[in-house]
């Protein structure tokens, strides 16, 4: 069989929920923390490692690693990277989950150098100290970011409208093109990981008027934070397809909604005659970009969870069998999160949260580690890492012929 090493030691990859915003006016949240990651990490990576799971993404929080402009202080990965040497994980350094420093405004002139120069201080300080290439997301969720934070108002800059989502999108586009420009400065060789989410818009039954806004939002605003690092739309800020890298896209059940005039729109039904199959969104995003692929996050919620496993998996080998370059898929997140509104757990992650006194329990959700355990051995993946994961990348052709082998078809079952 041809050899064609993928560029992850492993099929399958994880990551923690790192967001860390100004939310609703109501002060800085830090994800990690309300997670306890930072006081377990040890035992989340050495989880995934049980996993046969290399690759995990993973915060820099950048409001509060920089101590003031130009000054840095990044010891609190010192444990994080300690923690991934131990159990051999790869990490993506994801360097702007929502979060910027206090007094930044991110339509102003100098928030792209202020971030080229976080960005430059931050591969300084992780590159050659992990397992693996150095990998980042400078940007997370662009798209989503400029919503939440440009149109809904509810995260910094608390701005609304649909003029302020699209300024606030070119801002940081710009912001993340120069960043990994001054990454590869330190890194020439590090790949980016752009990550955005994957969706598909379609007009209420009774409201065909607005069949136009709803096109206009799948084909044209879902890809514009991509076009633009691409170099295909503003090229005079240094886009080029080498930025844009690796294709992240994000893929969630209500990735596929009923189009809203104003606010969120509406997340379609498991069995809505109107979904799109994931196959056919992959192959938009591959024919639109031609660069390589990675599913950056996918879960279901609660007992879903290994059904929706089921159904990425079926639909992701489906698209490689038509000769889509997928090099992996996220289980996001390793451990459960909290709703950002509620504060409820969500119960999308591999493993649950269980509050004992102060301390989160992690507890394994067996039925989707089960599901995980089939994919990996009908793929012929490893099921727990050796000793040295690196030394033998994915060979993508194996994963191809398992995909002509299953001759799995899309459909429109999103359960």
């Amino acid at each position: 069989m041809t050899v064609t090493p993928g560029f992850f030691p492993t099929f399958f990859l994880s990551g923690f929920e790192c967001s860390s915003f100004h939310w609703k006016r109501q002060g800085r949240r830090d994800l990690v923390a309300e997670t306890q990651h930072d006081r377990w990490v040890r035992e989340d990576y050495a989880l995934l490692r049980t996993l046969g799971i290399a690759v995990a993404r993973e915060g820099i929080p950048w409001p509060l690693v920089e101590q003031g402009e130009g000054r840095f202080d990044f010891s609190r990965l010192d444990p994080v990277i300690e923690a991934m040497n131990e159990s051999q994980i790869m990490p993506i350094w994801d360097l702007c989950h929502y979060g910027y420093p206090e007094g930044l405004d991110p339509l102003s002139e100098d928030f792209a150098a202020r971030f080229a120069r976080y960005c430059r201080a931050a591969a300084e300080y992780v590159c050659g100290r992990t397992p693996g290439p150095a990998c980042f997301t400078p940007i997370n969720e662009i798209t989503f970011f400029s919503f939440c934070g440009g149109e809904w108002g509810w995260v910094a800059p608390y701005l609304t409208g649909r003029e302020h989502r699209f300024a606030l999108r070119t801002s940081l586009c710009r912001a993340a093109i120069a960043g990994a420009h001054a990454i590869r400065e330190v890194d020439p060789q590090a790949r980016m990981v752009n990550v955005d989410p994957l969706v598909y818009v379609v007009p209420p039954a009774d409201r065909p008027d607005l069949a136009d806004e709803a096109r206009e939002e799948t084909f044209q605003d879902t890809f514009a934070a991509w076009d633009i690092l691409a170099g295909r739309e503003h090229p005079e800020f240094g886009g080029s397809p080498e930025v844009l890298d690796i294709v992240g896209v994000n893929c969630y059940s209500f990735g596929q909604m009923e189009y809203r005039e104003h606010g969120p729109h509406q997340a379609l039904g498991p069995r809505d005659e109107r979904i799109r199959p994931l196959a056919d969104l992959l192959g938009v995003v591959w024919e639109r970009y031609s660069r390589p692929i990675i599913i950056a996050e996918t879960s279901g919620l609660r007992d879903g969870r290994p059904a929706w496993l089921k159904d990425v998996m079926e639909e992701s080998l489906a698209a490689m069998a038509r000769g889509i370059d997928l090099q992996g898929i996220c289980l996001f997140p390793a451990v459960d999160m909290p709703d950002w509104h509620t504060g409820e757990w969500l119960h999308n992650g591999i493993f649950d949260l269980v509050p004992e006194g102060e301390t989160l329990r992690r507890e394994p959700y067996g039925p989707y580690i089960d599901e995980l355990r089939r994919w990996q051995k009908a793929l012929n993946r490893v099921t727990v890492l050796d000793e040295d994961p690196f030394s033998d990348p994915v060979n993508l052709e194996e994963v191809r012929a398992a995909a002509q082998r299953l001759q799995l078809q899309p459909d429109r079952d999103w359960s």
